[in-house]
């Protein structure tokens, strides 16, 4: 009988230290910026084995601007650490949030079928609203 998840599954990867990401003085007002990782990696943390996706980040910068170098390091990190894609969409939204203090942004999570399931993760972040999260699992 396979072992259940317990909550050190649910809170993998959470309190893992990532490398820093960087910001520079933003010089213009109201526009969006979108950055998308294609080829982006980490890893289940209950089976160990390797999960695949695509993240897309969307923001609308207030006086910062993510330096794109650091957020590649950034992301690299998560490509051996035990990690569940719900956590990874919200972990990099709030790092984001944290770092960059946008108007708004999201971060949208499409992750490589696996079993026949595939998942879309997005969770939203705005001055007004705070965080927002929607999760959908998709089979056959």
């Amino acid at each position: 009988m396979p072992k259940a998840y317990t909550e050190e599954h649910a809170r993998a990867g959470l309190g893992h230290a990532l490398p820093a990401i960087e910001t520079w003085p933003n010089q213009y007002p109201a526009y969006e910026i979108e950055v998308q990782i294609p080829e982006f990696t980490s890893v289940c943390p209950k089976t160990g084995l390797p999960d695949f996706g695509k993240l897309t980040l969307r923001y609308i910068p207030r006086n910062k601007c993510i330096e794109l170098k650091s957020l590649k390091m950034y992301l690299l990190a998560y490509r051996n650490l035990g990690i569940f894609y719900e956590n990874v969409v919200n972990r990099f939204l709030r790092d984001v949030v944290k770092t960059a203090d946008p108007i708004q942004a999201e971060v949208i999570g499409e992750f490589t079928p696996r079993g026949g399931l595939e998942s879309r993760i997005t969770a939203r972040w705005s001055k007004a609203d705070g965080f927002r999260t929607k999760a959908k699992r998709q089979g056959p």
